[in-house]
């Protein structure tokens, strides 16, 4: 589920349409959750789609680390690519705000995590990274968990209405990261590597 202070509204004729703050969301804040009404395939179940539903899933679905198709039900689907976003993912089902988003502005994730299948190049943000590829969450982990740690004690601190959506397991995770009992899981537990549904399937046949 995405963040209750955002809502859908035109970018420009490039991007489209994005998901828009409608009140100030600080630093710290979970934006996005996933929640029970959100629908996961697998890939057998996405090979025996009608095409029309596969080209659904492959636009407004991210791939999980065990391969599966995620769709969001609600606007969360709607959130674009930035080289700088301003949200990026966990490892514990839930995307955090790196920095302050300010009213009219863009919630923005890095495709970069998101087990992409193909790479494809972004729009040009003056970054040295022009393209998303495959396995991006290997080799940018360390950068993005950097990231995320900066401002995952605020999480403690700021409103978060999403919080019920978090189960209790989680939120005393991060209570123990906060307390310093524990290391922060890396966003590198999210890859999925493709290889690994090979070797399933040929243990089943």
């Amino acid at each position: 589920m995405i963040h209750p202070h955002t809502e859908i509204r035109f970018i420009n004729e490039i991007i489209g349409h994005g998901v828009v703050a409608t009140k100030f969301i600080p630093a710290g804040t979970i934006t996005w959750a996933l929640d029970r009404l959100d629908r996961e395939f697998t890939p057998s179940e996405f090979d025996k789609l009608d095409p029309l539903y596969q080209n659904i899933l492959e636009t407004y679905s991210y791939r999980n680390k065990l391969g599966n198709l995620v769709l969001c039900w609600d606007n969360g689907r709607f959130v674009n690519h930035s080289f700088k976003s301003n949200c990026l993912s966990t490892a514990y089902d839930f995307e955090i705000a790196i920095r302050d988003i300010h009213p009219g502005e863009q919630l923005t994730d890095d495709y970069g995590y998101l087990n992409v299948t193909e790479p494809f190049t972004g729009i040009d943000e003056g970054t040295t990274r022009k393209t998303v590829y495959p396995d991006d969450l290997l080799n940018y982990a360390s950068q993005w968990d950097e990231q995320v740690k900066a401002v995952f004690d605020d999480i403690l601190e700021v409103e978060q209405p999403l919080g019920s959506l978090l189960s209790k397991e989680v939120w005393n995770t991060i209570n123990l990261i906060k307390s310093r009992k524990i290391e922060m899981a890396s966003i590198a537990e999210n890859y999925y590597n493709p290889s690994n549904r090979i070797n399933h399937q040929l243990i089943i046949n």
